[in-house]
């Protein structure tokens, strides 16, 4: 990182922060296209999880390329400079990168769906209709590394 002061060391500040954002941008490339989409997100035991269709553009890249790139971020205050170049934002922020797969297994979908359901609905278990089930797409995210940022 090139900005080392603003560099996050602390796992459970970087942890505090995945816990807290609401969107995660999941980037991810075919040939020599990127393609970049926010998702509804939870992360659990060094794997991210999202749901989607079952069809799409994102469906047909991460089957050809398995890599992808995360963000998150919390927003914070503008910072008014005296100058032009001086202004900023507080902010943090976590990137991270891994190897994207599918979750098949009904079992396991709706364990992944709980770990989805308690970070938006601040609870656990939920039953999920076998129709429901059919339609949606889980994919987990193997976090490879990841590193936080901040500053303010």
């Amino acid at each position: 990182m090139r900005r080392s002061d603003k560099e996050i060391k602390d796992p459970g500040e970087i942890e505090a922060i995945l816990q807290e954002a609401m969107v995660c941008r999941i980037a991810m490339a075919a040939s020599d296209h990127p393609y970049i989409v926010p998702v509804n997100f939870a992360v659990s035991d060094h794997h991210l999880y999202f749901h989607c269709a079952k069809s799409g553009k994102k469906i047909d890249m991460l089957r050809g390329n398995s890599s992808v790139c995360f963000e998150v971020d919390i927003p914070g205050d503008l910072v008014c400079g005296e100058t032009a170049c001086s202004w900023g934002m507080k902010y943090k922020s976590v990137i991270g990168f891994g190897q994207a797969y599918f979750i098949e297994g009904v079992g396991e979908k709706k364990k992944a769906l709980d770990i989805l359901m308690k970070k938006y609905a601040e609870r656990g278990s939920f039953d999920y209709a076998d129709d429901a089930l059919d339609k949606v797409l889980v994919i987990g995210v193997r976090i490879e590394t990841i590193s936080g940022k901040k500053s303010g």
